[in-house]
């Protein structure tokens, strides 16, 4: 995390350079004394070390005031929005993680468990279904497959009079769970499907890479059922992979699923992230950024404490 903060320090504020970031804030029509003022309550008229301290320690708020900076939960002040950075990632956070948490389950549900059945029918019809399946959808892009969900479920269904799945926009939990519920369905099944591909083919040679190991055949020679040796004893040694997989892609996915968030209309951090670049909105691109890079940091911390829990081989004593 430190690096990742030298490296958007580097980006944003040594790379354009304070006449860019002055101006761009200040507009075309600004005159030189309202850029030198901006320049100056935003400290680029200070040493580089002493931004980068105001960057992570103390950051300008409203009419040169100081606000507290990275360190201490804060990430600056959106003169476009003209609020701080953190109130517009809350309002972003919680739809990232409601897509993010749903599409999870699905694509690991649904991958695991056709990847163990494609393993284990090695080389039988549904395997080769399995495959062919998997290689469709991981070849298919997301935003095809979320318009074909909304042409299919919402414009032809709306227009045959059932209205069922909304065609875009958020409603948060709290507001309508049912609403909410109905508003993800689509956009979950569109992202989970394109990953669930992924883990049907991770799990399905992990496990034919664990079938052929000799404790798997002792199991069986102890007179084990095939399901007890499947599910207790495969299954868990060929998912130490797929769990390290899970954690970076939900690391990324809590970063924003900008693809899926622009075709379903949801304001979460990939759609915050697209809006900012184009607005050149540098404090909430910095933002985002920074609650990416947190989330992937986060999330292989967890995978790798859950190493010892599926594999007693890589526990500490």
């Amino acid at each position: 995390m430190f690096m990742v903060t030298l490296i958007i320090f580097g980006l944003f504020f040594i790379g354009p350079g304070p006449a860019y970031i002055a101006r761009r804030l200040g507009g075309r029509e600004a005159t030189p004394q309202t850029l030198a003022l901006i320049t100056h309550r935003l400290r680029l008229d200070k040493p580089l070390y002493k931004q980068y301290w105001y960057f992570v320690w103390e950051a300008p708020g409203k009419g040169g005031s100081k606000i507290e900076g990275l360190l201490h939960g804060s990430l600056g002040l959106s003169y476009i929005h003209q609020q701080p950075v953190t109130s517009v990632l809350k309002q972003a956070v919680p739809v990232t993680l409601s897509l993010a948490l749903g599409a999870s389950i699905i694509w690991l549900v649904v991958g695991v468990l056709s990847g163990v059945l494609s393993a284990v029918r090695r080389g039988s019809l549904s395997d080769r279904v399995v495959t062919i399946i998997a290689l469709i959808c991981y070849s298919t892009p997301v935003f095809v497959i979320g318009l074909l969900l909304l042409f299919v479920f919402y414009f032809k269904l709306t227009k045959a009079g059932i209205h069922f799945f909304p065609g875009q926009g958020y409603t948060y939990l709290t507001d309508n769970p049912v609403k909410w519920f109905e508003g993800l369905i689509l956009p979950w099944i569109a992202l989970a499907m394109i990953s669930a591909a992924v883990y049907t083919r991770l799990t399905r040679g992990s496990m034919l890479d664990v079938m052929g190991e000799d404790y798997i055949r002792t199991a069986r020679a102890k007179g084990l059922s095939e399901r007890r040796v499947i599910y207790r004893h495969a299954l868990r040694a060929a998912l130490t992979p797929v769990a390290s997989q899970f954690g970076v892609d939900v690391g990324a996915l809590l970063g924003g699923a900008i693809l899926t968030e622009t075709v379903f209309g949801l304001p979460g951090l990939g759609y915050t992230a697209v809006t900012s670049i184009q607005n050149q909105d540098l404090p909430v691109i910095m933002g985002v950024v920074v609650v990416a890079s947190a989330a992937v940091v986060v999330a292989n911390i967890v995978v790798d404490a859950f190493y010892a829990v599926l594999d007693p081989r890589v526990r500490l004593h």
